[in-house]
């Protein structure tokens, strides 16, 4: 897991363009770094934080069905004696996965993380608002 993410990553993390990013850190509202080189940067902690803000403003467009396999970043990954909870921000969506610790520990699981949430289920409900 990278530390940081140079900010054309970090955007299409956040599902945002580089210039919004820009913005954000002009306005004060993301922490940015520099290389060596000058290029900006954005701690995997930054872009893990304003994914989990994104998620309590966006919802879901219900008319679209996805398939299985959600990429997206981790946000909280939450342990006990067992188990793990693992929760992962792929773009407007929250995905919760439950866990055992010792897959969380071997897979090293923090926030910042990239993962892919694969869904599998015997019973898929699939919603779309009137027309």
């Amino acid at each position: 897991m990278p530390n940081a993410y140079r900010i054309g990553e970090a955007a299409r993390l956040l599902g945002v363009r580089v210039e919004t990013l820009r913005r954000w850190e002009r306005d004060g509202k993301i922490r940015t770094s520099r290389t060596a080189g000058g290029q900006r940067e954005i701690p995997a902690e930054e872009v893990a934080r304003l994914l989990g803000e994104r998620r309590a403003t966006q919802t879901a467009p219900a008319h679209t069905s996805r398939r299985n396999a959600f990429p997206g970043m981790i946000t909280k990954v939450t342990k006990d004696k067992v188990s793990a909870l693992v929760e992962i921000q792929a773009g407007p969506h929250r995905v919760v996965s439950l866990i055992t610790r010792e897959a969380a520990d071997e897979l090293g699981l923090k926030p910042g993380m990239e993962a892919v949430a694969t869904v599998k289920a015997t019973s898929v409900m699939v919603e779309v608002q009137d027309r």
